[in-house]
């Protein structure tokens, strides 16, 4: 054992050192409007005389930017800003629809020139990097909460939160005690042990959703148009600890659409009365001209489910297609979010970037709708070809029958 010791005791200490948790709150007066319990852990890559990734973590000394951090206006949204090292910054802004507050953008900004962190770095520059594909969110008055780590890309870096408690919009001076769990706690949280029962029943499938139509409209403009079925299949863990699998259409009737549009993000956010909170993060490559849906988060309050059960990723690449373009796909595609989430859509057609009109610009077909529409044509050739060899043989054989009697 004592070899052993010698070579864990090191390796723990570091990875104690790299999950530090900090504590930070912004506040407007005397009153706390965003707290924030967390461990964040950077790996950020950068140019030396040979590439080198450096990964630093959030100290827990970390202190909160009173010029950068606030709690929000009518004009601006809520920020808060952390401060650490030589001249690094990490940065979280909000929004909030009424019901359900989000983190809309993570923002990371690290100093070059800081030969500790960044040992040759061949610039000395301060480098700010952004990602607007969080999919963080809880309803208002609720902490999001989520133990497991959760990583997001940020261009050059990547960044790996974990132990995570957070509230915007805060009615208190502490977390609220009215949790929003991420789906991953659920999943990974091992249950006590039990007797072995029989699996939760598997509910009838739901039948196909209605299509529902719904719109983005920003400074009195309409800059996203959706057109389409949505049905979740969610599982988790009841009051028993039985395994349910849920499959629950989206009613359009009882759904309306908000969101907000950027020149290289655009979010759509469905709300179902006050049991389900569904958004859909686009981002646009404005080098690529490329767009993809990058982001799902899922917010339910549904009978027998935990309160405030979430599902979020923000790392998917789904529904791809060109600026100046719709998205069509009429075949049912699936969706997947998580293991435990997943969205069957249909009759779907979407336009995030690009739009001029009330209408969608020219579509681009999804590959099953092509491979759909590819087979009735090969059938069909291939019908053609076999008419046309059973018509040459038969003017052959009927040549031959009239040939006559030949001379033995």
């Amino acid at each position: 054992c004592k070899p052993l010791h010698t070579v864990c005791k090191p390796l723990y200490t570091v990875c104690k050192d790299l999950y530090t948790a900090a504590t930070l709150e912004v506040k407007d007066g005397n009153s706390t409007c965003i707290k924030a319990e967390l461990s964040a852990v950077f790996s950020i890559s950068y140019n030396a005389s040979s590439g080198r990734t450096a990964v630093v973590s959030l100290p827990d000394g970390a202190s909160v930017d009173p010029g950068s951090s606030s709690c929000g206006s009518e004009g601006s949204a809520p920020w808060l800003v952390a401060v650490f090292g030589s001249g690094h910054a990490l940065g979280l802004s909000f929004s909030s629809n009424g019901s359900v507050y989000s983190v809309t953008n993570l923002t990371l900004q690290y100093n070059l020139s800081d030969a500790a962190v960044f040992p040759e770095a061949n610039s000395s520059d301060v480098v700010t990097v952004v990602s607007a594909s969080v999919g963080i969110s809880a309803p208002v008055n609720s902490t999001y909460r989520c133990l497991s780590s959760a990583m997001f890309r940020l261009d050059t870096a990547n960044l790996t939160f974990s132990d995570m408690r957070l509230q915007a919009y805060m009615s208190g001076d502490d977390l609220s005690p009215n949790e929003s769990v991420c789906l991953a706690d659920q999943t990974t949280t091992p249950a006590p042990p039990r007797p072995t029962t029989a699996p939760g029943p598997v509910p009838t499938p739901a039948g196909p959703p209605e299509r529902g139509m719904y719109n983005v409209t920003q400074n009195n403009t309409v800059c996203l148009l959706a057109h389409m079925g949505l049905q979740l299949n969610l599982t988790y863990s009841d009051a028993q600890n039985k395994t349910i699998q849920d499959v629950v259409n989206v009613n359009p009737d009882l759904t309306s659409s908000s969101g907000s549009c950027d020149a290289n993000t655009a979010t759509l956010v469905l709300t179902q009365e006050q049991s389900t909170t569904l958004s859909f993060t686009f981002t646009l490559n404005s080098t690529s001209n490329k767009y993809h849906l990058s982001g799902v988060s899922l917010v339910v309050n549904w009978p027998n489910v935990p309160a405030n059960t979430s599902a979020v990723n923000s790392s998917l690449n789904y529904l791809r297609s060109s600026l100046g373009h719709s998205y069509m796909c009429n075949s049912e595609q699936t969706l997947v979010v998580l293991p435990t989430f997943s969205i069957n859509t249909f009759k779907l057609q979407v336009q995030p970037f690009g739009v001029t009109t009330t209408q969608f610009s020219s579509a681009e077909e999804c590959q099953v709708d092509q491979d759909q529409m590819l087979i009735p044509i090969v059938v069909g050739a291939a019908l053609s070809g076999l008419v046309l060899i059973v018509l040459v043989a038969y003017l052959i054989g009927r040549k031959r029958s009239h040939a006559g009697y030949q001379t033995i």
